[in-house]
């Protein structure tokens, strides 16, 4: 599946589809760059996702607080639940280094469509 096709599929869901970036998200990404923002991708899903049974999966990611927090729940990847349903991802099994990059990558995408 493509990124847009991808994206296409999370916009007709109401839930996926609610999340967006506020004004205080855009002037965070602002003050600390995309960089920093992708390096946070990357520890939260090494973290919170990575694990073959991430400490209370399900509930780990919070709705609010960061922007990849939102690109999570947006983009499916907010639990290893979601993350099988939606991509096909096994659960119980660690996250590969390519599942985790591939992560980052769509993480990103969903913040770079939302910046404009």
């Amino acid at each position: 599946m493509t990124k847009d096709d991808a994206f296409a599929k999370l916009a007709r869901s109401k839930f996926r589809s609610r999340f967006k970036l506020a004004a205080d998200d855009l002037a965070y990404i602002d003050r600390v760059g995309l960089e920093t923002i992708r390096r946070h991708a990357e520890d939260f899903v090494r973290e919170k996702l990575g694990p073959a049974e991430p400490r209370n999966d399900g509930k780990q990611i919070p709705m609010r607080g960061h922007p990849i927090f939102k690109a999570m729940h947006g983009s499916a990847m907010c639990c290893r639940g979601c993350m099988e349903k939606w991509w096909h991802v096994k659960r119980g099994i660690p996250l590969t280094d390519e599942q985790r990059a591939k992560a980052v990558d769509f993480l990103m995408a969903w913040v770079e469509r939302r910046m404009v």
